[in-house]
């Protein structure tokens, strides 16, 4: 395995470790009915930069290291970052486990069938692929509610459509070979074919789409929560960048800064992750460099 998808792997890590302690945070705040540390006010720890001391002393005198500085409002950065990334792993997996499944099933359906289901499948692609996806996504949203939920099924829903097309192609490539002839000859009912035979021999195929829509719909939610339609009241990175970017004139640059480079280094890495997994798992891709 090279240096680089380790370096990957090893980024992605740190980022489900954050989010997992960002969900402990939440939990237990929000079991005790307290405000949680990320959420904590202090007008005297207002813009704060990037390793100074909360002007709050403890017992002892001393006070802790704000190690990303604080906003408008004297609230940790950093703590608000890990919210942020338990946030963004809530929609990456979430939005997943709506659209992933929905594009296989209709994928399988439409490339081993063919006819009029593959026409009706084609025809729902075409259809929900041309329409405005940011307005789709924007309208279930708002009918379901300003929250997390209305995210999951709006971007679930909307981003199906290129995982049904490409598990439909490769159906199609698959469903003549030998071993689902040979499968047909043996009297197995079509289910058993579907999901036993040509399902395990595009599972490479799911696995690399969950990489490249993990990262789309972190980015999604992004442009929607900055838009202020999205999850309100948890420090979204969208919610950050749309509380930061009207202080940069005033100097305060480490807010927007440490999200910015947060939603990067995530992206880059899962989409790093994505071609290796394709050049590794597809079977064109390996044919081509031999």
């Amino acid at each position: 395995m090279k240096f680089s998808v380790k370096l990957c792997l090893a980024v992605i890590a740190l980022y489900f470790c954050a989010a997992v302690f960002g969900e402990v945070q939440y939990r237990v705040a929000k079991a005790r009915d307290v405000v949680p540390a990320y959420n904590e006010t202090c007008e005297q720890a207002r813009y704060l930069p990037p390793w100074s001391v909360d002007p709050r002393r403890d017992a002892d005198g001393e006070g802790r290291r704000f190690v990303l500085g604080t906003d408008n409002l004297g609230r940790s950065v950093a703590l608000r970052l890990v919210q942020g990334a338990r946030i963004a792993f809530h929609v990456g997996v979430m939005t997943s486990l709506i659209a992933i499944p929905l594009g296989v099933l209709l994928g399988l359906l439409g490339g081993y069938f063919g006819g009029k289901t593959d026409s009706f499948v084609t025809w729902l692609c075409a259809t929900v692929a041309s329409m405005p996806g940011l307005l789709f996504i924007l309208a279930i949203s708002m009918v379901l509610g300003q929250g997390l939920v209305g995210i999951y099924f709006g971007i679930g829903l909307t981003t199906w459509v290129g995982v049904c097309r490409t598990i439909r192609a490769e159906v199609m490539k698959h469903k003549d070979r030998a071993y689902v002839q040979a499968a047909r000859v043996l009297g197995y009912s079509n289910a058993r074919i579907l999901f036993r035979h040509i399902l395990p021999n595009v599972a490479h195929v799911i696995l690399v789409q969950f990489s490249i829509r993990f990262p789309g719909a972190v980015a999604t939610e992004v442009f929607i929560s900055f838009l202020g339609i999205g999850v309100q009241g948890e420090p979204s990175w969208g919610v950050m960048i749309n509380n930061a970017r009207a202080r940069l004139w005033q100097g305060v640059w480490w807010e927007m800064t440490s999200v910015t480079a947060a939603i990067f280094m995530l992206v880059l890495s899962f989409n790093h992750l994505a071609d290796y997994l394709r050049d590794r798992l597809d079977p064109a891709t390996r044919e081509r460099r031999s």
